[in-house]
């Protein structure tokens, strides 16, 4: 959690500095839910991002400098500076965005544990969304298709209060979104996503049973942005006292009292700690700063593939054809 909390301050930093441009939106406040979640994950598994994704690509493997080069619109990048803030992706991780609209890493999620499904392969794909999809036709959909076809989804809603700028009550009757998603059928439960360690447990539970093929689970996990919606947002949807008291409840702050009072963290350890983030972000930094655009000669790369008539032949031959039951 240190880790995106001080990767997420630089960025800001570097915002502010003009060095990063376009659309930026930062995870403080929210560490705990990528924490906790991505900690029951293993290897195969497949993770699907909203907008707000620089914690769960960090989290899941994603080098730092990668990111930050990413952000940069450098060809060091992950996705070769093409993608920026809101597009990370990284086959290798098996992260897979990272995507602008809102609901729109739903369907995918879909897609990659129908997949895994037809293929009988014991994968869980976890999907991070904001409670803003709720409101979308994908969210819908794509829950009904979860729970028809018993797919290995761990739905994970971060449910931040806001929209961007408009509050949950404001667009939705019924604001106990696992409420909606038990309507489907699809086992689901409240987290408080302020505490990693109620996180993790409710993340190991959950991805156990989709894992051992119980089909989707849902986990509305309760949570808070410190800062605005984006960087360019002036923030006057909600009142100061509001933030101040969310603040009291700083997931990293939690952690280490808990640690402390236990033993677990003496000064010295978490001075450590620090020292190995902050030693981080700034090889990140350096590795970002020493990029390079990419060549106008290859940015026509990567748009149509390179494939042969031989092998999209070989792929259309291999497709599975039978729909699960």
């Amino acid at each position: 959690m240190l880790r995106v909390r001080r990767f997420e301050e630089k960025c800001v930093e570097l915002y502010s500095a003009a060095k990063i441009r376009g659309f930026m939106h930062v995870y403080i406040g929210e560490e705990a839910v990528a924490a906790g979640v991505l900690a029951t994950l293993e290897p195969e598994d497949a993770v699907v991002a909203t907008y707000r994704e620089h914690g769960h690509a960090l989290l899941r493997g994603v080098p730092a400098g990668a990111i930050l080069a990413e952000m940069y619109g450098f060809e060091q990048g992950c996705c070769r500076g093409r993608g920026g803030s809101m597009h990370l992706f990284d086959a290798a991780t098996r992260f897979f965005g990272g995507n602008a609209i809102v609901a729109g890493g739903l369907p995918l999620a879909i897609g990659l544990a129908l997949a895994d499904k037809m293929a009988g392969r014991s994968r869980v794909t976890a999907c991070f969304f904001g409670e803003g999809a709720v409101a979308e036709g994908a969210f819908h959909e794509s829950l009904n298709l979860a729970a028809l076809w018993r797919l290995p989804v761990l739905f994970c809603c971060e449910n931040n209060l806001y929209a961007m700028g408009t509050a949950l009550a404001r667009s939705e009757s019924q604001t106990d979104i696992a409420l909606k998603a038990a309507a489907y059928e699809i086992p689901a439960w409240p987290v408080d996503g302020m505490d990693v360690l109620a996180v993790e447990e409710a993340a190991r539970r959950a991805g156990a049973a989709v894992r051992g093929g119980a089909g989707p689970h849902f986990l509305e996990l309760r949570t808070y942005r410190f800062r605005a919606h984006s960087m360019y947002d002036p923030e006057r949807y909600r009142e100061k006292a509001e933030v101040a008291q969310w603040l009291e409840r700083d997931p990293i702050d939690l952690l280490r009292a808990t640690l402390e009072a236990a033993g677990d963290l003496p000064e010295p350890t978490w001075a450590e700690v620090q020292a190995s983030v902050d030693a981080e972000v700034q090889a990140a930094v350096a590795f970002a700063e020493a990029g390079t655009l990419e060549p106008v000669e290859e940015l026509t790369r990567h748009v149509y593939t390179d494939r042969d008539d031989t092998d999209r032949d070989d792929t259309e031959r291999n497709r599975p054809k039978r729909m699960p039951t």
